[in-house]
């Protein structure tokens, strides 16, 4: 592919307006259907939208070719992406206001970094720790609505599933930097092979009982532009960049407008903490970008 880096820039905000959307898309929905059910509409929903991508693109034979080279290796990935990652994601934005889960969530990429030591062999610089501790703090702040003496959550239950989240997600990344599969393809599959599971927790979890269509088109909203397209318009952002650093910045955008679609659609005041929570973990994510400039 050619180079482009005014398509790449286009590409890259159309996927972050995506992502900007979905955390005031996971407070609505989550008022019609609980956090299984959600995701098993929002699963379906995207397996439908990724086949139609790879059939398009002539990738569908990938997918059999993938699941017979390295069937258990792809059903961890789905395993771990959509099944519990996104469950234990949006049980946490039921529990909490959707402007801390979101913000929380935003840590994976420090996450990333500490697990990257003992499974990629990675080691750790001055620059690590201090974008560690400067993300860690935000989301004390932000956990804590700025009470970090007290240390009084609002919802431990739904703090310890925000980062568990971001575990959860930054391993699915440490698994996939082994993977040389085409990448929409292998997300195909990684769905696929989630989605039994998914199944069998809904009755378990909840029941198949969602009537309200303002759910349904929730999660099908969510299952197009957070798990499908914003993923798929990212991917081709960073294959037209010629400076993948300026496209990787655009995604520090996405959280603030987030807080202004959620304080506009569905009344959620914003809370200072937030605010100053946010720029501590955006500050940490800054530095380990800089790292990675310095690197190339």
């Amino acid at each position: 592919m050619i180079k482009n880096q005014k398509k790449a820039t286009l590409f890259a905000l159309i996927a972050v307006a995506m992502w900007s959307t979905v955390a005031t898309a996971f407070k609505v929905t989550l008022t019609y259907f609980s956090p299984i059910q959600m995701l098993l509409v929002a699963t379906c929903t995207t397996i439908i939208a990724l086949t139609c991508i790879c059939y398009y693109q002539g990738k569908l034979h990938l997918v059999k070719q993938y699941v017979v080279k390295r069937p258990f290796y792809y059903l961890l990935l789905g395993l771990i992406n959509p099944c519990f990652y996104y469950l234990i994601l949006f049980q946490a934005y039921d529990l909490l206001p959707a402007q801390q889960a979101q913000s929380l969530n935003y840590t994976w990429a420090i996450t990333l970094s500490i697990l990257a030591v003992p499974f990629l062999g990675q080691k750790l610089t001055k620059k690590d720790l201090v974008a560690i501790v400067l993300a860690y703090t935000g989301a004390l702040i932000i956990a804590t609505k700025g009470d970090l003496l007290a240390l009084d959550f609002s919802s431990p239950l739904g703090v310890s599933l925000a980062l568990l989240s971001t575990l959860l997600w930054a391993m699915y990344w440490i698994l996939n930097a082994k993977n040389s599969g085409d990448p929409i393809a292998s997300l195909l599959l990684c769905f696929l092979l989630g989605l039994p599971a998914i199944i069998i927790a809904t009755p378990i979890l909840s029941d198949f009982n969602m009537p309200d269509w303002q759910g349904w088109a929730g999660a099908i909203y969510i299952g197009l532009f957070e798990m499908g397209f914003a993923f798929v318009a990212w991917l081709t952002a960073l294959r037209y960049a010629e400076n993948t650093a300026k496209i990787s910045n655009l995604i520090f955008i996405s959280p603030f407008v987030s807080l202004l679609l959620l304080n506009f659609i569905i009344d959620e005041p914003i809370f200072p903490a937030t605010i100053v929570g946010l720029i501590f973990i955006i500050s940490g994510l800054l530095i380990q970008q800089l790292k990675r400039k310095n690197l190339t």
